[in-house]
């Protein structure tokens, strides 16, 4: 296996790739809607639960989530304009519905999710003061040396992978289809390969390595790889290693790495920690994931 993919690429080619691909990175995570917007992780139970920035009062009933909306407020759902009390059907693990609303001249969304087993409601605000002056996150200089040649080694069946999150006390639960493997500096490495988003066949490792907590984010990183070829050969491209949202704010579930992703070698590539993130002071914290 060879440690990278081209020898004699046009740096300054790779550099404009990279750069226009980070931007739009950025301005994603950056939408007014975005999860730069989050103002608070709302976790729903029996007991109703008032939203200070949002519309409605929410709890769990027995079919699902449910939200009763005072007289002077609204929400959307899939184009249509909801009012008074709604139930809302079940949502699957990971999977959640995205509800817009409107303050005066602000615009919102709230987010209805299922992470880890749990049912939580996330504000989403155009005006959040951390929105407004997020200044953009610093990157290593991008290096063709840090895209990797890896090769997928499948499991016989996809192997239910259970890690840890962003917040105490819950789990997230994948289906690793398998590892991917990689030589670097004469010694072979293997992560532990999660499905990707989107691209079909795609794949998105979660990884720490020997910068975590010096010059990049702690917790975790995460890259998109794209699709095996047909022998199995695949890049990984760690100049598109970015930070998740819990890098930027306690309102996030992230999952952590898998034990076997956290790399022993230093990954200068892709995003460092962000200058500045939304934390959450103990005395106003809601318990971490309820019983």
């Amino acid at each position: 296996m060879t440690s990278t993919v081209d020898t004699d690429i046009d740096r300054a080619a790779f550099g404009r790739e990279w750069e226009q691909w980070h931007r739009e990175h950025e301005t994603r995570r950056a939408d007014r809607h975005g999860f730069l917007a989050v103002t608070g992780l709302h976790w729903l139970g029996d007991e109703p639960i008032a939203l200070p920035d949002a519309p409605g009062t929410w709890h769990l009933g027995p079919g699902g989530a449910v939200v009763e909306l005072a007289e002077d407020e609204a929400l959307e759902l899939d184009g249509k304009t909801l009012r008074g009390r709604h139930t809302f059907a079940p949502i699957p693990e990971r999977g959640g519905v995205a509800l817009p609303f409107t303050d005066g001249e602000v615009t919102g969304v709230v987010e209805l999710a299922r992470r880890g087993g749990h049912t939580i409601v996330r504000p989403r605000r155009a005006d959040h003061p951390f929105l407004a002056t997020y200044a953009g996150t610093p990157t290593y200089v991008p290096n063709p040396r840090w895209r990797i040649a890896a090769r997928f080694r499948p499991f016989d069946a996809p192997r239910p992978t259970a890690v840890g999150a962003a917040v105490d006390g819950l789990t997230h639960v994948y289906d690793a289809p398998g590892v991917l493997e990689f030589d670097w500096r004469g010694e072979t490495f293997a992560l532990t390969a999660f499905p990707g988003h989107g691209d079909a066949g795609g794949l998105l490792v979660l990884f720490t390595d020997a910068t975590s907590g010096l010059t990049t984010y702690a917790a975790n990183r995460s890259v998109s790889v794209v699709a095996p070829d047909a022998d199995g050969w695949t890049i990984i491209d760690f100049n598109r290693a970015v930070n998740l949202p819990c890098a930027y704010t306690d309102h996030a579930t992230c999952p952590l790495p898998p034990a076997e992703n956290r790399l022993p070698i230093g990954i200068e590539a892709g995003e460092k920690t962000p200058l500045a993130r939304v934390a959450v002071s103990s005395a106003s914290a809601a318990p971490a994931v309820p019983a």
